[in-house]
């Protein structure tokens, strides 16, 4: 493909009306569309595009019963343990964006097994959203950037000598309030620095008929092309799949910019 997008990210809807239709337990949802997911996270990476990001578990998802919270993690221990060699073979590198040092430990230490092992790998990097709300994200990225700012300001006061005490202090005063940049902020997101600096996604696919964001990726997306569709997402194939991409691939992007 000519204009293949470098970053596709996908909410991944619809496990649960996918089950009410075939008259069965949400948690079977769940596990279709844990299937559908391997199928995509395959053909993504087949197809060359670099970073895949899907999102998993959001921190609003804790609403639901426990049964259900309890078997969608348990369902991401099976997808891990399974598909690690396969995710290894494809040169797939696994992160995480989200706090998911807060999930049941059996899946904390399969994801971290997973982590672990994938570090290496040089193909597409695949990004599970995973307790992860955008506007908590935006909040840990702002005062991660404000306790680097008073831990370097503290630093300079301590070292200062007391001669010139005075003087230092007002300037490092002035620098710690210094207006934050989008380039500072955007360092401090789970896309940011710790994950290896992501690009913003260029496509954005939500499955199931829904039309809005969820709370996902807010900052991320800003300029991001846009894909729904009413397909729920157990059934959502790679063919599909294909398809949504080969229509981007028509698109021209301005980024607030007029056509030339």
């Amino acid at each position: 493909m000519d204009n293949l997008p470098v970053h596709v990210a996908i909410i991944m809807d619809g496990n649960g009306r996918w089950a009410k239709k075939k008259k069965l337990p949400r948690l079977a949802g769940h596990n279709a569309g844990m299937l559908a997911m391997k199928e995509i996270v395959r053909c993504a990476s087949d197809m060359g595009i670099k970073y895949l990001t899907v999102y998993a578990f959001s921190t609003e998802n804790w609403k639901r019963s426990m049964e259900e919270v309890s078997g969608i993690f348990g369902l991401l221990v099976k997808y891990v343990a399974s598909e690690l060699a396969e995710l290894n073979e494809e040169n797939v590198r696994v992160r995480v964006f989200g706090d998911y040092s807060v999930i049941p430990e059996a899946a904390k230490a399969s994801l971290d097994k997973t982590l672990t092992e994938t570090e290496g790998n040089t193909g597409m990097q695949f990004n599970i959203a995973l307790n992860y709300g955008s506007r908590a994200e935006i909040i840990r990225a702002v005062n991660s950037v404000l306790e680097e700012r008073v831990e370097a300001f503290a630093a300079r006061v301590k070292n200062i000598d007391k001669s010139d005490a005075e003087g230092d202090s007002v300037s490092g005063s002035e620098e710690s309030i210094l207006p934050i940049t989008e380039e500072e902020l955007s360092a401090h997101l789970y896309s940011g620095n710790e994950n290896g600096n992501v690009p913003d996604p260029d496509l954005v696919i939500r499955t199931s008929g829904e039309e809005r964001i969820s709370n996902f990726m807010l900052w991320q997306i800003a300029y991001s092309e846009f894909a729904f569709t009413d397909t729920l997402w157990p059934d959502f194939t790679t063919e599909e799949f294909t398809e949504i991409i080969e229509s981007y691939g028509t698109r021209e992007r301005r980024f607030g910019g007029r056509k030339k």
